[in-house]
């Protein structure tokens, strides 16, 4: 149960399923709003707050991959979590593409929904008690907290999962990390979309890593990652 209610953004066209997962949602001691296509859910999202956001995929008036990237245009911190039909690989690299922290392919049973929500919430949780948590990359700041890397001349404004991979990296520096060692940290689960995901997420970085070439995160071919930095 919990102590405090989580606001949770429920949108689901299948209005019978939607009021079996809303119901037992609010039995878990969740507030949950049951918006029945990806317009009104993105119409509730801009008017209210919410802790966490369960989208379907296949809405009319918007689909979830729409109502995510309105989302992520708003907020990069509010988890949200598809539920989905579909167990097609494109459809899962597109969702994580738009904005989305994980998937669950129906059918699905509300523990496993109920556990994968506790585990973004916690991790939301504990980043809010991150109070300006920094680190120095070489020539490169990164201010985990407020979500930007800077040198002295370019600032770069991160997404909360680069921040939170970057925020691991930075926590264990210049030695070997396993691929499912990072995806268990980074990102709850050790799967092979999530990996994919995180690929790109790696470019990313990679990118920002080029104003100072002393850092290299470097890839250990079948192994995982070493993040190279100046000690």
């Amino acid at each position: 149960m919990q102590t405090l209610k989580s606001k949770v953004l429920l949108a689901e066209d299948d209005l019978s399923l939607g009021y079996v997962i809303k119901d037992n949602l609010a039995d878990a001691g969740y507030d949950v709003i049951l918006c029945p296509d990806g317009q009104a859910a993105i119409d509730k999202f801009s008017k209210d707050q919410f802790d966490i956001c369960l989208l379907d995929v296949m809405m009319p008036n918007k689909d979830g991959f729409a109502v995510a990237r309105k989302i992520r245009q708003q907020s990069d911190v509010v988890p949200i979590l598809f539920l989905t039909a579909k167990s097609l690989e494109e459809d899962k690299i597109r969702g994580f593409e738009t904005g989305a922290d994980d998937y669950i392919v129906k059918p699905f049973s509300m523990q496993e929904l109920l556990m994968r929500m506790e585990v973004f919430l916690r991790r939301t949780k504990k980043m809010h008690s991150d109070k300006s948590v920094r680190f120095i990359i070489g020539k490169l700041l990164f201010a985990y907290t407020d979500l930007k890397l800077s040198t002295d001349k370019n600032i770069f404004n991160l997404t909360q999962k680069e921040a939170d991979l970057l925020k691991f990296l930075c926590e264990h520096p210049n030695r070997i990390l396993k691929r499912e060692e990072v995806l268990l940290n980074v990102w709850g689960k050790d799967d092979y979309f999530l990996g994919r995901s995180m690929d790109v997420f790696i470019t990313k970085l990679r990118k920002y890593f080029k104003e100072d070439p002393q850092v290299n995160l470097e890839t250990i071919h079948g192994v995982g990652f070493r993040f190279n930095i100046p000690v």
